[in-house]
C-alpha cells in the first residue's frame, strides 16, 4: 500500500497547476540542501582538528563523546521549529476502506525521509571512520553508527509527537522550546551541571560496553510506538477536537465584543491564526522576537540608532511577519469575502484593530527592558507609535499588490509559498523610512528631537487613520479582480 501512496503523490505533483513553479522551487531548495550537506561533510571530515583546538586538554575520544548529546539537543530544537508534519498527504484516504495502521505506517515512513536524519551521519561518520575505527576496531565503530541512527530516529518521532500535541495546544511547542533553552542555560550560563559529562557518561562507556547500544534502539522503538498510538487514536479531525466540545471555546473573545462587527472580524482572524500552521508560525515568531533585545541591549556600546531598529521589530514584528502576506491568509475564501455583505472598509478596520491590539500587548511585554534604562522603554514607545501610524499603513498598501496564494495548513519552514516581489519591496520602506526622519533630525539637533519627530509622524498616522482607510479601500477596488485571480491559482 505504501507504494500506492507514493504513486498517487507523484501523480498529484505532476498534475498540479503549478508543477513548473514547484519543480523550480524544489530544484533551488535541493541545491541549497546539498550545499548544506556538503558543508556538513567538510565539517565532519575536520571535526577532529576542531575538537583538538576547542578542547586541547582533553583526549580526542573524550571530547567527541562529550559533544554528541549537545548536538542532538540542538537538533531536537531545530526539528521542532523546521521539520514538517506529513499529515495532509493521507487526508483523501481517511474516508476509504483502508486500515488505520496502514495510514499511520505510511506517515511514519515518510517522516523518516527528512534531511535531518542524514545530518548526524554525514557529520559524525567521518570521525568514526578516521579515529574510532582505527583505534577501537570496526565493531565499536559500527556500534557508534547504530547509536547515532537510534538517537536520530528517537529525535525524529519525539519532535513529531511534540508538534502533533502542539496542534491541540499551541503552548506545548513553546513550552518544549523554552525547556530546551533552560537546559542549555543551566549548563552554559548557570553552570549547574554539564551536558558534556552526561554525554560522555553514555558514549564513553559505549566503547567499553557495546551492549549499551540497546539504549538508543529501545528509545527509538518506544518513541515510535508512542507516536504511532497517538496518531492512530487521533487520525481524524473530528477526533482531534471532539474532547473540546464540552468546554467553552477558547476562540471567544469578550474583549472584542465592544467593537461590534469589526470585533467579530478580528475574532475570525484570531481563529484563523490559532487553527492553522502557517499563520500561527508568524505569531510564534512574534513571541520569540520579544527576547530580541536581550541579544543587543547587553552590549553597552550599542547606540540609540540601533535601538530604534530593535524597538521597531519587538513592538511590530507581528505586523511585519503576519502582515506581509496579507491578504493571502484569506486566499481560500477570498471570493466569498468579495460577494459577502462585509464591506472592505470594515475589513480594513479589522486589520488595523488587530494590529493595534497585538502591538499594544507586545509593547507592554517589552516594558521589563526598563532594566537597561528608561530611555530604552521610551524608544520602544516611540516605535510602537510608529508601527501603528506608519508601518501598518505601509503593510496594507503592499497587501493590495499581493496576489500570492498561501496554504494555511503548511508550516513556515522552507516554505516559499506566498513569497513574491511584494515582500522584497516591502523590506525597503520598513527599514529605511524611520531612519530618513531620525538621522537628519539627530544630526541637525539631537536624539531627543529625532525621537520626537518619529513619535509625531506615528501619531499623525494614527489620527489620520480614517483617511488612509478610504485611500486603501479605493486602491483595493482598482485591483481586487487581479488579486482574486491570483488567489485562485493553486
Amino acid at each position: 500500500m505504501t507504494s500506492t501512496f507514493i504513486r498517487h503523490e507523484l501523480k498529484a505533483f505532476w498534475r498540479a497547476r503549478n508543477t513548473g513553479k514547484s519543480i523550480a522551487v524544489h530544484i533551488v531548495m535541493g541545491i541549497f540542501i546539498l550545499y548544506l550537506l556538503a558543508c556538513t561533510f567538510y565539517l565532519g571530515f575536520h571535526i577532529d582538528v576542531l575538537l583538538k583546538k576547542t578542547f586541547p586538554k582533553d583526549d580526542l575520544l573524550v571530547s567527541f563523546c562529550g559533544v554528541i548529546l549537545l548536538y542532538y539537543a540542538f537538533e531536537l530544537l531545530s526539528r521542532m521549529q523546521l521539520q514538517e508534519l506529513p499529515t495532509l498527504r493521507v487526508q483523501p484516504y481517511l474516508q476509504l476502506a483502508i486500515k488505520r495502521n496502514t495510514l499511520v505506517k505510511y506517515l511514519a515512513f515518510t517522516s523518516m525521509l527528512s534531511f535531518f536524519n542524514l545530518w548526524p551521519l554525514i557529520l559524525f561518520i567521518p570521525f568514526i571512520i578516521k579515529v574510532i575505527a582505527v583505534q577501537k576496531g570496526g565493531m565499536i565503530a559500527a556500534v557508534f553508527i547504530l547509536s547515532l541512527v537510534g538517537f536520530s530516529i528517537f529525535n525524529n518521532y519525539l519532535a513529531l509527537y511534540i508538534k502533533r500535541k502542539a496542534s491541540l495546544n499551541g503552548w506545548i511547542l513553546l513550552a518544549s522550546s523554552l525547556s530546551l533553552a533552560l537546559i542549555g542555560m543551566g549548563d552554559f550560563k548557570w553552570h549547574l551541571y554539564s551536558i558534556r559529562n552526561f554525554s560522555f557518561l553514555f558514549f564513553g562507556h559505549l566503547i567499553t560496553n557495546p551492549a549499551l547500544i540497546l539504549v538508543p534502539v529501545l528509545l527509538a522503538l518506544v518513541m515510535y510506538y508512542v507516536n504511532f498510538l497517538f496518531l492512530k487514536g487521533n487520525l481524524y479531525l473530528e477526533e482531534l477536537t471532539k474532547h473540546k466540545t464540552l468546554k467553552k471555546s477558547t476562540t471567544e473573545f469578550p474583549l472584542l465584543d465592544r467593537f461590534g462587527h469589526i470585533g467579530d472580524l478580528v475574532a475570525n482572524e484570531v481563529k484563523l491564526i490559532i487553527r492553522n500552521k502557517r499563520p500561527s508560525s508568524a505569531l510564534k515568531v512574534s513571541v520569540a522576537f520579544l527576547f530580541y533585545g536581550l541579544i543587543f541591549y547587553r552590549n553597552p556600546q550599542m547606540g540609540e540608532s540601533f535601538k530604534v531598529f530593535v524597538g521597531m521589530f519587538m513592538t511590530g514584528i507581528f505586523i511585519i511577519s503576519y502582515g506581509q502576506y496579507m491578504y493571502g491568509w484569506q486566499a481560500t475564501h477570498f471570493d466569498g469575502i468579495l460577494v459577502s455583505k462585509v464591506s472592505f472598509t470594515d475589513f480594513l478596520k479589522a486589520k488595523y484593530l488587530m494590529f493595534t491590539l497585538v502591538s499594544t500587548v507586545a509593547f507592554i511585554l517589552t516594558t521589563p527592558y526598563v532594566y537597561f534604562g528608561w530611555r530604552t522603554v521610551l524608544v520602544h514607545f516611540v516605535m510602537f507609535l510608529w508601527n501603528l501610524g506608519v508601518n501598518t499603513t505601509i503593510i496594507l498598501f503592499f497587501a493590495n499588490r499581493n496576489s500570492k496564494r498561501i496554504d494555511l495548513s503548511k508550516g513556515a519552514a522552507f516554505n516559499w509559498e506566498g513569497v513574491g516581489v511584494t515582500q522584497l519591496l516591502l523590506t525597503f520602506p520598513l527599514l529605511i523610512i524611520p531612519y530618513i526622519i531620525y538621522v537628519p533630525v539627530k544630526l541637525l539637533s539631537n536624539s531627543n528631537w529625532a525621537l520626537a519627530a518619529l513619535a509625531l509622524v506615528g501619531l499623525m498616522g494614527i489620527l489620520t487613520r480614517s483617511y488612509w482607510i478610504k485611500a486603501l479601500t479605493a486602491d483595493f477596488y482598482k485591483r481586487k479582480f487581479k488579486i482574486a485571480e491570483g488567489f485562485r491559482n493553486k
